[in-house]
Order: C-alpha cells, then structure tokens, then sequence
C-alpha cells in the first residue's frame, strides 16, 4: 500500500491510497502512535495507563516529507520529526472512511 495523496484538514490527516481507498488519522492519534523510539521510551516508563497532553505546537504539522517509497517523515511545530511512519502502519492505525 502507498500513499498517492497526503491531506491535512483541520485536525486529520487524510489518505488516499493506491488501491483507492481513502483513511484518516486525528493528529492527536498521529502523534501519540508516533514510532520513534523517544516516543515509545516515554510510552513505556509511563506505563500504560500514560495518556500525554499536548500542547498546540505538538499537534500541528509543518511538513510532511515522503522518506523513499516506505515512509512519511513528519515534521511538527514543536520541532519534533525523529519518527517516520511507515506506510503499513500508517495504514494499520487510521480509518478507512470510504471507497472511491
């Protein structure tokens, strides 16, 4: 599966694959799922019960970069942009909303 179109509307990242199907992600789910491992070294010393706050900054992006044919690199405001979200699990977190 590969993304052939990225939209940010509002607070949702949306994605239309190549097989047509369209998903969305909330940025807030986005940023919490983040991959890298700061972020999944501070989801595991806190425990599961961890439920992060986050500022404005922290859920606004300001580029998103594709990183080969696998990959998204996000960028957010608060400078955050170690993670890459592979495509399939891009595809594994977010919703389908519907067929084109």
């Amino acid at each position: 599966m590969v993304p052939v179109k990225v939209e940010l509307v509002n607070s949702e990242l949306f994605l239309t694959w190549n097989d047509n199907k369209v998903s969305s992600i909330k940025l807030v789910n986005l940023r919490n799922l983040c991959p890298c491992a700061v972020c999944i070294k501070e989801h595991e010393e806190q425990g599961e019960g961890y439920i992060p706050l986050y500022s404005k900054d922290q859920l606004t992006i300001i580029e998103i970069v594709p990183s080969g044919n696998y990959a998204l690199n996000i960028t957010w405001k608060d400078g955050h942009n170690i993670g890459f979200y592979e495509f399939n699990y891009l595809r594994e977190i977010s919703n389908t909303i519907k067929e084109k």
